[in-house]
């Protein structure tokens, strides 16, 4: 049952879970998380987002443990920012998709020790700074720029209805080389295929020392899926896509209705 399951950590996701558009986090959900935490609970945040993007909100919810960045590509100590493990992307990976978008004029990013880089400031660009809330550094080229140098992840910036053909394309043209997923209607991203949230949250919980039949998991978007599947209660907002609802165990309501702190209410603090 999964009332009777004893959470010892809460994994939560964060653009659409913890915050929405306004990028405001809700008092219901502050006092859930710190109520959790006074019960000795861990929390941490999974994401895709940037260290320097998303330290904000851990520092605003007192968590001070391992954050998983960049779907799972990069994990950090949100107290020291000290970087606990790092997978690039692929060099053969990253050549490709960029020339690839290169060649189908689709707008690219690269990110390098937590530090976006892009090519030209357009809307497409801006539509990302919007929500992560960070500088780019411009380069003349994005393919001369990282010929040699690594990736932690390449993230398209795409209009909605453009975006899923482009995710489609790359899967063809890169196939098991690397894992693509989206996170928003706009963004296609890649990262190495030996990671993903889940398996991500199996290293914090490790980190722990908590069994992953002691997590729950709130995610809100594609690359949520694996999340909720490595978590014991795998809970998806109600504004989720149906593929991430279709693998909850739970759906709980939109940022709007405090989806996370139902989540913590019902099955950490109830």
């Amino acid at each position: 049952m999964l009332s009777s399951t004893r959470i010892r950590l809460v994994a939560l996701d964060l653009d659409g879970t913890l915050v929405g558009e306004d990028l405001v986090l809700r008092p219901r959900v502050r006092a859930a998380v710190a109520a959790a935490k006074r019960q000795g609970v861990a929390v941490t945040i999974v994401t895709g987002r940037m260290f320097a993007s998303t330290r904000p909100f851990a520092r605003a919810l007192g968590i001070d443990g391992a954050v998983v960045c960049y779907q799972g590509a990069a994990i950090f100590d949100a107290a020291s920012g000290t970087t606990l493990r790092e997978t690039p992307v692929q060099p053969d990976v990253t050549h490709q998709a960029l020339q690839w978008a290169h060649d189908h004029g689709v707008h690219a990013q690269c990110y390098a020790d937590d530090t976006l880089y892009v090519d030209e400031l357009n809307r497409f660009a801006k539509r990302y700074t919007d929500i992560a809330q960070v500088e780019p550094v411009v380069v003349p080229s994005l393919r001369s720029a990282f010929a040699e140098r690594p990736t932690i992840k390449i993230v398209f910036v795409e209009d909605p209805e453009r975006a899923e053909a482009h995710l489609t394309a790359l899967r063809g043209l890169l196939g098991d080389r690397a894992y693509l997923t989206r996170s928003h209607v706009d963004f296609v991203e890649i990262v190495d295929p030996t990671v993903n949230k889940g398996e991500a949250l199996a290293f914090v919980a490790q980190r722990y020392g908590v069994p992953l039949d002691q997590t729950l998991a709130v995610g809100a978007a594609w690359n949520d899926v694996p999340l909720i599947d490595a978590a014991a209660i795998g809970v998806a907002m109600g504004s989720g896509p149906p593929e991430l609802i279709a693998r909850a165990d739970q759906v709980v309501g939109d940022v709007a209705h405090d989806g996370v702190a139902e989540a913590i209410e019902r099955y950490v603090l109830g």
